[in-house]
């Protein structure tokens, strides 16, 4: 069978089912942190908004609901190994990347769409930018970590 080597030179097996996926490892689980706290503040911020206020600002709770699973789905497949969870992890990552531009520009130039915040309003300013910021980071450790 054919041996590889990854980047530290150490010879990988990629039909080796032990070969251990490195996302979740060091700076990766600090990452995982940071989305399960912004999973778990959002589903807060999101079901509080849902409970009390949805009538005054549909569109924003909604939003609020979709960036709680966003995150929720980020934190699970970054934790998890293997192929499928990376596509997984990619995904989540890039859909929150368009969801803090989009509704970040859009609550900037046009703020009677968004007449109460949503997690990624203004581009997350009242999550001190972390929202903008951590998509940014997430991408750049998927692509350090890109399975073989």
């Amino acid at each position: 069978m054919k041996e590889e080597h990854d980047v530290t030179g150490t010879e990988t097996n990629p039909a080796d089912p032990q070969q251990k996926d490195t996302r979740n490892t060091g700076p990766g689980r600090l990452l995982i942190a940071v989305y399960a706290v912004f999973a778990l503040s959002a589903t807060a911020r999101a079901g509080y908004q849902i409970a009390t206020k949805f009538a005054e600002a549909p569109l924003a709770h909604i939003l609020s609901a979709f960036a709680a699973v966003v995150y929720i789905v980020a934190t699970i497949s970054l934790a998890k190994p293997g192929r499928t969870w990376f596509k997984v992890s990619l995904a989540a990552v890039l859909t929150e990347l368009v969801g803090v531009l989009v509704v970040g520009a859009i609550s900037l130039f046009d703020p009677v769409a968004f007449p109460h915040d949503t997690v990624w309003s203004l581009f997350g300013r009242g999550y001190g930018f972390v929202p903008l910021v951590l998509p940014i980071l997430g991408l750049l450790w998927l692509n350090k970590r890109r399975p073989s």
